[in-house]
């Protein structure tokens, strides 16, 4: 399943709540145009749907399979585009022959 066809049935699952189906119908729209769906709106829409209980639905309505292969192309594009953070520099510990200074 690609990242249309899972955005398109969030969009259906999402009739009883109107901010989700928006949120839903825009990232299908740019998507369905050839436009790229940003990791905010992505994010958004699953945020959404957790909140109000479209993937609990989506859950019980289909087996684990299809329910992972609904899912998976929207988090994969999140996971994607996210810009990763800086690493933090490794925690000094007091070994005397690896400290910075003596």
């Amino acid at each position: 399943m690609d990242l249309r066809d899972a955005t398109l049935i969030v969009l259906t699952e999402a009739t009883t709540c109107p901010e989700l189906s928006a949120l839903a119908q825009s990232a299908y729209d740019d998507l369905t145009a050839g436009s790229e769906v940003s990791h905010e709106v992505l994010s958004d829409i699953i945020g959404k749907a957790s909140e109000k209980g479209v993937l609990r639905t989506l859950h019980s309505k289909y087996s684990a399979a299809a329910y992972d292969a609904i899912l998976m192309p929207i988090l994969r594009e999140v996971d994607r585009q996210r810009p990763i953070p800086p690493r933090r520099p490794p925690a000094f510990d007091n070994d005397p022959l690896t400290a910075p200074v003596w």
